[in-house]
């Protein structure tokens, strides 16, 4: 037998080999055995490198690391289902469903809902040719690189009987690349033996790792591809979900065992309550199940509600608890001065995720809650996101537990700060915005993006600039020169210039950023933007009245106060005088005039062809106003995608007109 022949018969071998591990979970060689054949591979490759194959489970991982990721488009958008959390919900659901195809009867396909990374595998002619990721559901990375390093992920589909159409042309196969809990697991045990800090959890690992340049690193970590979707050109050739997964596992593609399909909502329940009690027993993690109509015509003939499906729903499971004991509670200090108590305890694990902290939001929920540092604490996350401390274990409490004491604990902590709770709040908040903590925190948010975006002033470039005492305020960037950043250690030739330069070309910011930038409490992004476009001029917003604030759409009592308060403060104008001495100042906003001057637009709901801060810039552009609220004398409300029942009824009720993203596109492109 000639070598080639030996190698094309290796390579058949060692692919029914992974189909029989991966896919059937029933080897029929021992790992020594399919070692032994992939050194067999190896030495021939060596011998014959000419003869080498795509398909050689050594062709695997990129020799060197990618530049980045490329966009792709997916065929069809890997759309998001709708969320429900008991019976009820389910039921409302069909009741939906049924409504809009009344007099059917319906067979329900029911699933594990994987907690991993969306990926799309694209085969052309059976043969393995790209990867990409969920991304928006529209636009995802492609990532055929890094996919390729997963051993489970055949190069070339099985040809099975009834599946020889599906080698022919494109084949789609979705579904989610995870970690196992038990390489999970393995993994972090190696890091803590080997001094490193471990990872939070499997599906941050496992989405990371996919992003990661350097496809050896990937090939490193043990990850797995387990599909829940195949798509064709011919949508008639997939006939149910059902029998979807039969033809992916049939493909050499692992697919959920668990998955079951039933004729009623008792079924469903049924299946529902016991994989609630046995999902922990699963090899990778998981926070619901899917259901879905089971026949794909119907599916597809129930159509979308914007990213979501009609025919299916993801049912969440309640969020997980766990116990750990609080030792500590610091202070954090966010941009406006609020201070944030935040509960520092023992790691612990909940619904996969390792969490160590977690916000007590203000003083009156410590003391309601009675949380002392030393107490057991019962641990939950909302939704499976945000950790929140739901009680303490009373019977548990030490006698030596320590009562957390929020004004002292705020001298002790924040010696150089003052602080303050106005009257009718929760929230202690520093005094006055002097201090460096402070002037880091405000100096970060005048040169984030959503403001000034001045590049190369980061986190780390603000607190050297107010170390080293060039920064008193947040004008004085515009005083510090190349020779003064130069006697700072982060700071050379190119950086140096690089960053006066980059301060320089913001000495003439739109208003709407300027504005933002400077901090006022409550004053956020869109609100600025509102201002500005009425006031026209920085000038004539600080000499506002109350009054005159509070005419302005989006403008509350609160927002009006603190604008009237912040333009008063000496210190306040001070800075903005030192700002016209270095000849920095906002450019006025120029009167727009245009064919939708009058007339005002509010977007609800996320928009297909385009951000909400697009559609925005193009009304304005116009001569259109852009609210964040519908108000009397709203001319449109637009209806995007997921979008609330609660604005459209304000709408109809102020007389407002209610249009879709396309009779909005309508609008603009006839102008």
């Amino acid at each position: 037998m000639s070598k080639q022949q030996r190698y094309s018969d290796l390579l058949v071998l060692l692919s029914t080999y992974a189909y029989e591990y991966y896919v059937l979970d029933n080897p029929t060689v021992s790992d020594a055995v399919y070692d032994a054949l992939i050194r067999e591979i190896k030495s021939i490759e060596a011998a014959y490198p000419e003869i080498i194959s795509p398909e050689s489970p050594t062709q695997r991982v990129l020799a060197t690391p990618l530049d980045g990721f490329e966009k792709v488009e997916h065929s069809e958008p890997m759309i998001s289902l709708n969320d429900v959390f008991d019976r009820q919900e389910v039921e409302e659901w069909l009741k939906r469903t049924e409504k809009l195809l009344p007099n059917r009867s319906h067979e329900f396909f029911c699933d594990i809902k994987m907690d991993g990374l969306g990926v799309a595998l694209v085969y052309q002619d059976g043969v393995f040719n790209k990867a990409i990721t969920r991304g928006d559901s529209r636009i995802g990375e492609d990532v055929t690189q890094n996919i390729l390093t997963i051993k489970n992920v055949p190069y070339k589909l099985r040809t099975a009987q009834g599946c020889e159409r599906f080698l022919v042309g494109r084949t789609e196969i979705r579904g989610e690349v995870v970690m196992y809990k038990k390489d999970f697991e393995v993994l972090n045990r190696k890091r803590e033996e080997q001094g490193l800090p471990t990872f939070a959890n499997p599906r941050n690992l496992a989405a990371g790792t996919i992003r990661q340049l350097d496809p050896k690193l990937v090939a490193e970590r043990p990850l797995a591809f387990r599909a829940y979707d195949i798509l064709r050109q011919d949508p008639s050739e997939v006939l149910t979900n059902a029998s979807a997964y039969e033809l992916i596992r049939s493909m050499g593609i692992v697919a959920n065992t668990q998955a079951e399909v039933f004729t009623t909502l008792d079924q469903v329940m049924h299946f529902v309550d016991d994989w609630e009690q046995k999902r922990h027993d699963l090899p990778f993690n998981t926070d619901g199940l899917v259901i879905k109509i089971n026949d794909r015509e119907t599916y597809r003939e129930l159509g979308s509600v914007g990213k979501n499906p009609r025919g299916a729903v993801a049912y969440k499971y309640p969020a997980e608890e766990a116990t750990t004991v609080v030792r500590d509670i610091v202070i954090s200090i966010g941009r406006t001065g609020a201070a944030t108590p935040v509960a520092v305890f023992d790691p612990v694990v909940v619904a996969g995720t390792t969490v160590k902290h977690a916000s007590l939001h203000n003083a009156d929920e410590i003391a309601r809650k009675d949380i002392r540092i030393g107490d057991t604490v019962v641990i939950f996350k909302a939704g499976d996101i945000i950790p929140q401390v739901e009680r303490v274990v009373i019977e548990l409490r030490p006698k030596t537990a320590k009562t957390f004491i929020y004004t002292t604990e705020l001298a002790k902590q924040f010696p150089d700060l003052e602080f303050e709770r106005p009257e009718g709040e929760a929230v202690y908040r520093v005094k006055g915005s002097s201090g460096p903590l402070m002037l880091k925190r405000a100096l970060e948010h005048f040169a984030s993006r959503g403001a000034l975006d001045i590049d190369g002033l980061g986190e780390k470039n603000v607190i050297a600039l107010v170390d080293a005492g060039l920064v008193n305020d947040l004008a004085d960037i515009y005083a510090i020169t190349k020779e003064q950043l130069l006697q700072i250690e982060r700071f050379a030739e190119l950086s140096a210039d690089n960053l006066i330069k980059a301060i320089a070309d913001k000495k003439t910011p739109p208003l709407a950023r300027f504005l933002f930038g400077l901090g006022i409490r409550h004053v956020g992004a869109q609100t600025a933007i509102d201002l500005a476009m009425t006031f026209k001029r920085l000038d004539t917003i600080g000499s506002a009245s109350y009054e005159d604030l509070r005419a302005v759409n989006g403008v509350g009592a609160i927002v009006a106060d603190s604008i009237v308060l912040w333009f008063d403060e000496s210190d306040n104008q001070d800075v903005l005088a030192k700002f016209r001495r270095l000849g920095v100042w906002p450019a006025d906003v120029e009167h727009v005039g245009g064919p939708l001057s009058g007339k005002s637009f509010v977007i609800t709901g996320s928009l297909k062809s385009m951000g909400r801060d697009m559609a925005a810039e193009k009304i304005r552009a116009l001569g259109g106003t852009f609210q964040t609220s519908v108000a009397k004398g709203t001319t449109y409300l637009v209806m995007g995608e997921k979008a609330g029942a609660s604005k459209a009824d304000k709408a109809r009720k102020l007389g407002t007109s209610v249009i879709d993203e396309q009779e909005l596109i309508s609008i603009l492109d006839k102008i």
